[in-house]
C-alpha cells in the first residue's frame, strides 16, 4: 500500500508543484462547488477532490504560486460556512510532495517524532513546517480515511533534529488543531520493521 489515503489502495497525490493549495469544508457538496470554482477561476491542476472520513470533502491543487493563490482565494470564499481548514504552500517542501505522492523513504530510522492533528492540512502544514526546519526524515504520512478525519506523520533522524523539528511543527500550528506530539528516542527493532512495511496504518 502506498500514498496517505488508506482508500483505493493507499491513494497518492500527484503534485507538479511547487505550490500546493488544500481546502477542506464538512459538507462534501459544498466540496465539490469549491473544487469546480478553483480550476474554473485559475489553470491550477485539480489533484485530488473526494470526500474522507468522516464525511468531509478535501480539494488539492498545484501549479505556480500565483496560481494556486488565486484558486485559494475563490475557493475559501466558496467554502464559507462549510470551512474546515484550509493550506497553501507556496514552495512545498521536497519530502512532503513525495509523501503526498505515496512515496516513503524509511532506510534507516533511529530517533522517532510523531504529530497527531484534528485536519488534514494541519498535518501537511505542520509536516512542511518539520521537514523544513530540520533534517529529518519524512518516513509516515496518513491523512483522514481511517482515522476518523484525523491525521498524523513520523519524522525520523538523531534525536536532537527530531526535537527540532517537533518544536517547529507545534510553533506552526493553531493549538486547536493539535491533538498531541510524541518522541520515542529509541524505538524498539519490531516498531522500526512495522513502519518501514507501512503496517501500522488501520
Amino acid at each position: 500500500m502506498s500514498g496517505p489515503f488508506l482508500r483505493r489502495e493507499g491513494e497518492g497525490i500527484a503534485l507538479r508543484g511547487p505550490a500546493v493549495g488544500l481546502i477542506e469544508t464538512t459538507s462534501i457538496a459544498r466540496g465539490l462547488v469549491v473544487a469546480d470554482a478553483m480550476v474554473k477561476r485559475s489553470p491550477v491542476m485539480l489533484a485530488f477532490a473526494r470526500p474522507v472520513t468522516p464525511g468531509k470533502h478535501v480539494v488539492v491543487v498545484t501549479g505556480d504560486v500565483a496560481e494556486v493563490d488565486e484558486a485559494m482565494q475563490i475557493g475559501v470564499a466558496m467554502a464559507a460556512p462549510t470551512l474546515v481548514d484550509r493550506l497553501f504552500l507556496p514552495q512545498a517542501h521536497a519530502a512532503l510532495i513525495r509523501a503526498l505522492g505515496g512515496g516513503r523513504r524509511a532506510a534507516g530510522l533511529s530517533s522517532l517524532g510523531i504529530v497527531e492533528t484534528f485536519s488534514v492540512a494541519s498535518a501537511l502544514l505542520a509536516a512542511d513546517a518539520a521537514c523544513k526546519a530540520s533534517e529529518v526524515e519524512l518516513c509516515e504520512l496518513r491523512l483522514a480515511d481511517g482515522l476518523g478525519g484525523k491525521a498524523y506523520f513520523v519524522v525520523t533522524s538523531t534525536l536532537d533534529l527530531v526535537e527540532a523539528a517537533i518544536g517547529a511543527a507545534i510553533a506552526i500550528l493553531d493549538p486547536g488543531l493539535l491533538v498531541t506530539t510524541e518522541i520515542i528516542a529509541a524505538p524498539h527493532p519490531d516498531l522500526i520493521e512495522t513502519l518501514r512495511r507501512g503496517k501500522n496504518s488501520p
